[in-house]
């Protein structure tokens, strides 16, 4: 199976630096003509499906490819970002954030940790790997949830990972 993964696009929170795990932002201006350029590129790939998380600014950015390329959408529950409990809305560069972000199995006050993100996410790509095997999917979820998903198949230093981030609708394939 092919699996692609893309981030939503821009938020106005993302420009404003926040953080924005479960918070229903959805996508600016230039998110929406982010969405439109992912589409134009993936014209002529043959996508089967795209799994999206349902939060509004993924779903948007899903909305615009699946109509561009004609692929069925749905929304798959288990891709919302982290919860990242007291730290939504709060700025990326916030100590405490940052502390959490580098002991996996905390979680984040009131939130979850990156473990049980990780216990979900990874049940996501187990379940597409069994029902299309031979297929090729679109999943368009958050910057955590697309974090998380590359340790499936690249190995990562503790390091590494918290230093990843996937740009807004910036495009990734793997083999599953």
């Amino acid at each position: 199976m092919k699996l692609l993964v893309t981030r939503h696009g821009q938020t106005p929170w993302g420009l404003e630096n926040r953080i924005c795990g479960r918070t229903d932002v959805p996508l600016n201006d230039t998110g929406r003509q982010q969405a439109r350029q992912l589409a134009e590129s993936l014209q002529g790939r043959e996508i089967s499906l795209i799994v999206s998380s349902p939060l509004e600014r993924a779903m948007e950015t899903a909305r615009i490819v699946s109509l561009a390329c004609g692929a069925p959408l749905v929304a798959e529950p288990r891709l919302i970002e982290q919860d990242y409990g007291v730290y939504e809305g709060k700025d990326r560069r916030d100590a405490g954030f940052l502390e959490n972000k580098s002991c996996f199995a905390w979680r984040y006050p009131g939130g979850e940790s990156m473990f049980q993100l990780a216990h979900r996410v990874y049940g996501v790509l187990e379940e597409l790997r069994e029902k299309y095997p031979d297929k090729t999917v679109l999943l368009v979820c958050h910057g955590g949830v697309c974090r998380v998903l590359r340790t499936y198949f690249v190995d990562m230093s503790n390091e590494d990972f918290r230093a990843f981030s996937m740009g807004n609708c910036a495009l990734e394939e793997f083999q599953l």
